[in-house]
């Protein structure tokens, strides 16, 4: 029986391309699970930063700093992709400075918190551009009927690298805390762990899958102005449905920012949780991730795009007052198995609905103003977060309860969406 199903492909593509393109989502997942979400921000706000009051604001500016690079570059980079057919060869450059950067992060100690900060914003932002770029790999590999399940496929690969990591990464902290040794001595070495498999399951894409987009004329090299996002922004206006979808994913990509972001935080802030103890929830999360991304992906596909990421958005909200409300816990376990079926089926319904949507000539281009809104989102959810936080002296529920509210505004812009049309 064959790994994937081959009539959800396009004519002339082959199983092991799309298992080398779901191979990309397992090797970069663990740095947002590891890096991210579960470990290297409580090391940081707690060791680097020696719990300073500033600590959770300057980790929070340096991912929003990232992401305001990806705002004013990715969609050059994108239509550059369709231009010039080079996707891969793009891909290949940012993947190896990202597991450059995040090895880096191993040699950072108690008070480096300008050079660890430094390669967060390079780290971070070389993730970002990969995401982007391998997700415009999809429309080329996946029938339009097909654009669900096989995305579904790629975000499920994915939450299992990321629980790889995060499992290799909690067995060395275990053994290592049992031998006696401190954060300092053992959160580096995670680091290395999840550059290394970052590397080592990234090579599949680079030697199994192929680039089928034609060359089709020079480009300038992306520059950072407004007038060139300007430019691209005119050139998607006229799809009205893409443009809402852009509002709609700014709105629900802000929430789970947060979650990725500030789970840890929240977490240890409101429930009281040990480091091991995050871990693990993060790791229950992942798992429920996977399940959902790949249920999800077929759902989608049957019950239609928009009807499977509005069920995604309920659950969002459902999750938000879950943990708002959660005193005990048990409720706070069940809350973060809701976020991790959302989080799975939410990203993949996004990600299948831009390719659905773009021009086939321009599908990197739209998949680059794709990552703006995104990274719009990842820049106001987790501020917005931490704005309410400050201004309440810590009060995390309501600040969940405020994240709940973007998923809302979500899903109101996506009943707008008309797909058929």
């Amino acid at each position: 029986m064959a790994l994937f199903d081959r009539s959800a492909l396009n004519p002339g593509v082959r199983g092991r391309e799309v298992f080398a393109w779901s191979m990309y989502d397992f090797a970069n997942s663990g740095y947002t699970t590891v890096v991210l979400t579960a470990v290297f921000n409580a090391y940081f706000v707690g060791v680097v930063a020696g719990n300073a009051a500033w600590a959770t604001f300057a980790w929070t500016a340096a991912l929003a700093f990232s992401s305001l690079l990806v705002i004013f570059t990715a969609p050059g980079i994108g239509a550059r992709g369709d231009r010039r057919g080079d996707k891969k060869a793009m891909l290949a450059i940012v993947t190896v400075i990202c597991v450059v950067a995040t090895s880096a992060l191993g040699l950072i100690g108690p008070g480096d918190v300008a050079f660890l900060l430094l390669l967060i914003v390079v780290s971070n932002y070389c993730y970002v551009i990969g995401d982007m770029l391998i997700a415009a790999f999809l429309p080329e590999l996946a029938r339009p009927a097909a654009l669900g399940r096989v995305s579904g496929w790629g975000w499920s690969f994915g939450y299992f690298g990321g629980m790889l990591t995060l499992g290799l990464s909690l067995a060395w902290v275990l053994g290592a805390q049992k031998a006696g040794a401190g954060a300092a001595e053992f959160v580096p070495v995670t680091m290395w762990i999840t550059a290394a498999v970052y590397a080592l399951a990234a090579i599949p894409v680079f030697l199994l899958l192929r680039e089928r987009a034609g060359r089709s004329g020079g480009a300038p090299v992306a520059t950072a102005t407004l007038g060139r996002i300007r430019h691209y922004w005119r050139r998607v206006r006229e799809f009205d449905d893409f443009v809402r979808l852009l509002a709609c994913g700014f709105f629900y990509q802000a929430g789970i920012a947060v979650v990725i972001a500030l789970a840890a935080v929240y977490a240890e802030q409101a429930m009281n949780f040990s480091q091991v103890e995050t871990m693990s929830l993060i790791f229950l999360v992942n798992i429920a991730s996977a399940l959902g991304a790949f249920g999800f992906g077929y759902l989608q596909d049957r019950i239609g795009h928009r009807a499977a990421l509005g069920l995604t958005l309920m659950g969002w909200i459902a999750m938000s007052l879950l943990a708002a409300l959660a005193t005990d816990r048990a409720l706070f376990w069940a809350a973060a198995a809701l976020a991790g079926l959302c989080m799975g089926s939410s990203q993949s319904a996004g990600r299948a609905m831009v390719g659905l949507l773009a021009p086939a000539r321009r599908i990197a281009e739209f998949y680059g103003m794709w990552a703006l809104a995104t990274r719009v989102a990842a820049i106001v959810g987790p501020l917005t977060y931490g704005v309410v936080t400050w201004v309440t002296a810590g009060n995390h529920r309501l600040a969940i309860l405020v994240t709940g509210s973007f998923f809302v505004v979500g899903l109101l812009v996506l009943l707008r969406i008309d797909i058929e049309r």
